[in-house]
């Protein structure tokens, strides 16, 4: 069973999805050196997909070895301060390079009612153990129950395989420059059993 995740217990989660990440080509291209991930990315968690923690929507899986932050539909990512966080932790080409993505990012967000996953992450020690598959199952059986769009981006390729198998298709691919491509996915409500 996932626990849902409050404001005073958010740390865990931030954690948990900051070793999850350490080796995700996105996350790595944004902060290559180790000191600077280490800094930067809990920043850019707080502000990618923060309103999770507001709406009582982030999961984690028992033993604190995953967590996944939905946001519920027409609750947004807080632009600026992704904004704020991209200017404050990188610099020169990159940072111009990271709110161009970001931008391009949001040209592939669904119109339509949502439930969008801005991050997902199992630590590397409970890799293989099905830590990812039961926590995007729990989040997905809100989305079928409510017969609402799951919607995410694919920043790996075993990433995209897995949400392939849970019924999610690909939407196009988004590059910027020297970025690693992101693979927007849609996957729409599937009838419960």
């Amino acid at each position: 069973m996932n626990a849902v995740v409050t404001m005073q217990n958010q740390g865990q989660a931030v954690e948990v999805l900051t070793r999850a990440f350490i080796r995700d080509p996105v996350a790595r291209w944004t902060y290559p050196d180790e000191e600077q991930y280490r800094r930067g990315f809990p920043a850019f968690i707080h502000a990618f997909a923060g309103r999770a923690f507001e709406h009582r929507t982030v999961y984690q899986a028992p033993g604190v070895g995953g967590a996944a932050l939905w946001l519920p539909p027409d609750v947004h990512r807080d632009e600026e301060a992704v904004a704020t966080v991209i200017e404050a932790t990188l610099s020169g080409r990159r940072r111009d390079e990271m709110l161009a993505l970001m931008v391009e990012m949001g040209q592939y967000h669904p119109s339509e009612p949502h439930w969008y996953l801005p991050l997902i992450g199992v630590d590397p020690a409970h890799h293989c153990r099905g830590v990812g598959t039961g926590l995007m199952r729990h989040g997905l059986e809100l989305c079928d129950r409510n017969s609402t769009p799951a919607y995410l981006k694919a920043t790996a390729d075993g990433n995209r395989t897995l949400y392939e198998r849970l019924g999610f298709r690909i939407a196009g691919m988004i590059q910027v420059a020297s970025s690693p491509p992101i693979y927007p996915m849609i996957r729409e409500p599937q009838p419960l059993n």
